[in-house]
């Protein structure tokens, strides 16, 4: 199986996945995240637990890529203290950017790696980063 099949299938997965993409049980934040460009938008809950994203979760609209980025980074985020989640995001953003290309440094990234030729297409750079946008939004005003 060739690595495209691979991101392939894992973007597959997650788009047409509803383990991440629901409401939850008392979150302590809520955002809500808009592409104009195209009319993706998600709602984004945590519950954070002594600083720790004790369980996150999605709600929206829009497409493959969108949907997706936002299941694999609540995947990621879940159980992490938020300055892990911070940092994920950041790395996210840099991949996305070019300016971290190192496989070493993407492994943290896990999943979301396969999102890191998005940067080829500049259409599709918002839609892979709507769900991080509204992380940092949700996390840097808490």
């Amino acid at each position: 199986m060739g690595i495209e099949q691979i991101y392939t299938e894992v973007l597959h997965e997650h788009m047409n996945s509803k383990r991440n993409k629901h409401h939850i049980d008392n979150p302590t934040m809520t955002r809500n995240g808009v592409n104009p460009n195209c009319g993706d938008e998600i709602q984004l809950e945590i519950r954070l637990k002594n600083g720790v994203i004790e369980d996150a979760g999605f709600t929206g609209s829009g497409c493959a890529i969108s949907q997706a980025s936002a299941s694999i980074m609540v995947d990621l985020i879940k159980g992490k203290p938020v300055e892990e989640a911070k940092s994920l995001a950041d790395t996210f953003f840099a991949m996305i950017k070019q300016e971290i290309t190192e496989e070493e440094k993407l492994e943290i990234l896990e999943d979301a790696v396969v999102l890191k030729d998005i940067s080829h297409m500049p259409a599709r750079v918002k839609c892979a980063v709507l769900g991080w946008h509204t992380l940092k939004d949700c996390i840097e005003t808490s």
